[in-house]
């Protein structure tokens, strides 16, 4: 199994650029992925965490245990921290200062990026926070270390802002509680708007949100629908589940938050669902095969006379699928390059 930036990581072990870690120092992996050479390591004394669910799922089913990272950085401090920095700059300057912070006096960072990830900007903030960082490339990535957190020339107040930035906030279009990490955290997502406006009001029972984010969707179908008794919102990043919960509690509604793979599948039926299907896992590529085992999924979570209604990007070919598996599809909407489907047994 390929990882590039992942084998990257461990190259300065490997060139004899720094000493292996011992059995006796304290490692900690942030963001880790399944790979055969975590077994490199010691693993005794190894932490790994992942918030992305799918992941950790995989991460487990080897026999590792994945620990909270919000806790494994305050569980320093560590004498060595290898980290897969997040896509969104936001998030990985904020895990790179808190990574910082958890070092102990002889500890080390070491990260590794995809040069088409972004492993140019990383090296810049990583020089901006600390002054210099040892780098050396291979596999079309980068590799970038530290040295010992005593020698370090850290910009404490650049460290106290990034760390700052993980941070639940409020989003200034919806009000709703989120973060840096999260879907569309930054602004009201287009997709999810165009099916809020052509959400029925006459939908009844137990739903579910799949992939619910920071539960725009959730919120919006809830106050349309007085006569859903429950909702189950499903997410796979960890990160987006604290903001999820402060959004979901003012509606006084019984709902339910899981931290969970959509794609493994659901562990109830429903009457309604909704969802805005993800096409990215961990990497920028698109993947399609995720929103077409979220509708497949769906079709297998729904009652009798269950309905699913979804939003995606025109362009991305779910509409055969849906028609495959409802025998009732209806297109509500097209707009801004999304299309709004109405799926139903009768």
């Amino acid at each position: 199994m390929s990882d590039a930036p992942l084998e990257t990581l461990l190259r300065p072990f490997d060139q004899g650029l720094l000493p292996l870690p011992t059995a006796t120092q304290r490692g900690l992996v942030l963001r880790a992925r399944r790979h055969r050479l975590w077994r490199h390591l010691p693993a005794e004394a190894l932490t790994l965490t992942q918030p992305f669910k799918p992941a950790a799922d995989e991460l487990q089913a080897d026999g590792w245990q994945v620990a909270d990272e919000q806790q494994a950085l305050q569980d320093g401090p560590w004498d060595l921290i290898l980290l897969l920095p997040p896509r969104g700059r936001e998030e990985a300057r904020a895990l790179m200062a808190r990574a910082v912070s958890a070092l102990a006096p002889q500890g080390r960072l070491i990260v590794s990026v995809a040069n088409n990830e972004g492993a140019k900007s990383v090296q810049t903030d990583l020089e901006r926070l600390l002054g210099s960082v040892a780098s050396d490339t291979k596999n079309k990535c980068r590799v970038l270390w530290t040295p010992p957190r005593e020698r370090l020339n850290l910009d404490a107040e650049t460290a106290a802002a990034w760390s700052a930035q993980s941070e639940l906030r409020t989003q200034t279009q919806t009000g709703l509680w989120t973060r840096p990490g999260v879907f569309s955290w930054q602004h009201a997502d287009p997709a999810s708007n165009l099916l809020v406006a052509h959400l029925p009001t006459d939908l009844r029972g137990h739903a579910a949100d799949l992939g619910a984010g920071t539960g725009h969707l959730s919120i919006e179908l809830l106050q349309a629908n007085p006569g859903i008794v429950s909702l189950d919102a499903y997410e796979a990043q960890q990160q987006a589940l604290e903001p999820l919960q402060r959004n979901l509690q003012p509606l006084q509604r019984d709902t339910h938050i899981h931290w969970h793979d959509v794609e493994s599948g659901l562990p109830s039926r429903y009457d309604v669902i909704v969802m805005n299907p993800p096409f990215h896992a961990i990497s920028r590529d698109g993947r399609t095969d995720i929103g077409l085992r979220f509708i497949e999924v769906a079709a297998g979570a729904l009652k009798p006379r269950g309905r699913l209604l979804m939003v995606a990007n025109r362009h991305l070919p779910y509409e055969e699928s849906i028609r495959r598996l409802f025998p009732r599809v209806a297109v509500l909407a097209e707009a801004q390059g999304f299309k709004v489907l109405h799926a139903w047994r009768e």
